[in-house]
């Protein structure tokens, strides 16, 4: 049976509105997420990032979503026009659709199901559609090579991202995102989990197309990659997109890794902090690491990145997965 919330008179399905505030909290993190990054480079700059619109410059996300949408969209002569349209929706709308099996608190998820982490992969590899169809329809020389990097490149650290989460999946023993959050973890297990977990630190700065490694869009040598013939509202798809790809790679990184909603720490005055204010504070954490990354590191040269992914992560990864099975069957650990 379906549970209704009545507003206003009208009856709207719980899983509508369910649907709803989720969408409308990752469009409003999207935009201070920009926000948030501008000041925060600021300071790493010794400057103050944007204060001109609204007390401390807090309308400026406003300002700048108001300036795009309100610009005409223009489609180069060449391009596959259909496609050319299809492929900032297809981004955008990918990198909401996965947050549908993300827990963000104790009962608060939208889907529980028990293939949440294969749901997550089914979702996040298709995203490097969206890219290859934006390279290919804009009939660019400067797209298609940057949608031709994006390609590799979210494919190579797709590999090492999977056999990290394997690794995860040893220990907790369920593909349910709530259930392994709430699973008992040995000591030695969450020890053994540390290396993996810097190895996907870095790779999802490589998924999300971040510095250093945010080659598809090297302004240097591509003047914009993939995105160089797209403009006003179509641009501004494919700029969301990227910064809710962020938030949901930071938001299965706090579910995988550091305890989801629960409280950092077993002490009774954090018990009474609702769990969605961890989950926050923990995302907003590894949010800060990729801005932090974007303002300390260069930009990697490709082979430095070809060479990181499959000659680095992919046997580190494997080794370290062969290492923690014998160990936790060793101690008799295995769920």
């Amino acid at each position: 049976m379906l549970e209704y919330y009545t507003f206003f008179g009208l009856s709207i399905p719980v899983f509508l509105v369910g649907i709803g505030v989720l969408i409308g909290a990752l469009l409003l993190s999207v935009a201070y997420l920009t926000y948030f990054e501008r000041k925060v480079l600021g300071a790493m700059q010794r400057r103050q990032g944007p204060m001109t619109v609204g007390p401390l410059g807090l309308l400026q996300p406003i300002a700048d979503g108001l300036k795009l949408f309100s610009k005409e969209t223009i489609i180069p002569s060449a391009a596959h026009r259909a496609v050319f349209l299809i492929a900032p929706m297809l981004l955008f709308m990918l990198a909401l659709i996965a947050w549908a099996v993300i827990p963000v608190g104790a009962q608060m998820v939208l889907s529980n199901i028990n293939v949440g982490i294969l749901y997550l992969f089914a979702v996040s590899s298709m995203g490097v559609y969206g890219v290859i169809m934006a390279g290919w329809a804009s009939n660019s020389r400067y797209a298609f090579l940057g949608a031709m990097r994006s390609a590799s490149q979210m494919v190579s650290y797709e590999v090492s991202m999977g056999l990290i989460i394997v690794s995860v999946l040893l220990v907790c023993g369920s593909l349910n995102l709530s259930e392994i959050v709430l699973a008992e973890r040995p000591w030695f297990a969450q020890i053994l989990l540390i290396p993996m977990f810097v190895v996907f630190l870095v790779s999802i700065l490589a998924e999300t197309n971040r510095a250093p490694f945010d080659l598809p869009e090297g302004e240097s040598e591509l003047s914009g990659g993939f995105m160089v013939e797209y403009s006003s509202m179509t641009f501004a798809l494919f700029f969301l997109g990227e910064y809710a790809n962020m938030i949901l790679m930071s938001g299965m990184t706090v579910v995988l890794f550091m305890g989801g909603w629960l409280a950092p720490l077993p002490l009774e005055a954090f018990e009474y902090v609702p769990g969605i204010v961890w989950f926050v504070l923990k995302t907003t954490l590894v949010l800060f690491f990729f801005i932090w990354a974007r303002a300390t590191f260069p930009r990697y040269r490709y082979d430095q990145l070809m060479r990181l992914g499959w000659k680095v992560f992919l046997p580190f990864t494997l080794g370290w997965i062969v290492l923690m099975s014998g160990t936790l069957l060793a101690f008799d650990a295995l769920p």
